[in-house]
């Protein structure tokens, strides 16, 4: 199709480890020097993505993406446990790289070199999360009464925020979330993001 259409044009997405996925594909183009398709590549987008490489990774494909001029843009739900893994710490030492679009649980977004509380496992975030995850509960019988019947949820995802009272960070994995924050949600910035973290800040 994209050699027969010369204005035809794609779109790589994913969620989880479709997400991981979605990067990695780019990774395999700019390694093999695929110019032509890089061309045609509107964007990558991934929700929920883990963490795909480390620090020298890291490099590699920011230099890629500047070189080929592609819009990467990971989107990141609230306390979401699978952005947060593998860790990025002196054991691991996964990075992440492109902006971060993070959405708090009232899907206010705002964009971040790295999501807060980046390891998931911190005392300091014990109690907000647990919080935060009773919140989101209520949220979910309020939301489709306020904002209408689209937005009803499931009984089985209804089981899985009450298991996220135990475990925050499991029921924000979820797509309904990011579905939702790609509704509902907004960015202090405008829509026309660029790659570059520091172009976003202006550094």
């Amino acid at each position: 199709m994209l050699q027969k259409n010369e204005k035809a044009k794609f779109i790589v997405a994913g969620h989880s480890l479709g997400g991981a996925l979605a990067i990695l594909f780019i990774c395999v183009l700019a390694f093999h020097e695929e110019a032509w398709l890089f061309k045609r590549l509107e964007g990558v987008y991934t929700f929920g993505q883990p963490r795909v490489g480390d620090k020298q990774f890291e490099e590699y494909m920011e230099d890629k993406l500047r070189k080929y001029d592609v819009r990467y843009l990971r989107y990141v739900y609230s306390n979401d446990l699978v952005p947060r893994i593998p860790f990025d710490d002196k054991t691991l030492m996964y990075k992440h790289f492109g902006p971060c679009l993070f959405y708090n649980s009232c899907y206010r977004g705002k964009v971040l070199r790295e999501e807060p509380n980046k390891n998931y496992f911190s005392l300091l975030w014990f109690i907000p999360k647990r919080v935060n995850a009773g919140w989101e509960l209520v949220r979910s019988f309020i939301l489709p009464i306020v904002k209408g019947r689209d937005y009803r949820e499931t009984w089985l995802l209804t089981l899985v925020r009450i298991f996220g009272l135990a475990i925050p960070g499991i029921a924000n994995h979820c797509p309904q979330d990011y579905n939702n924050s790609t509704r509902l949600g907004n960015l202090p910035v405008a829509v026309d993001l660029q790659y570059s973290y520091e172009e976003i800040h202006g550094e």
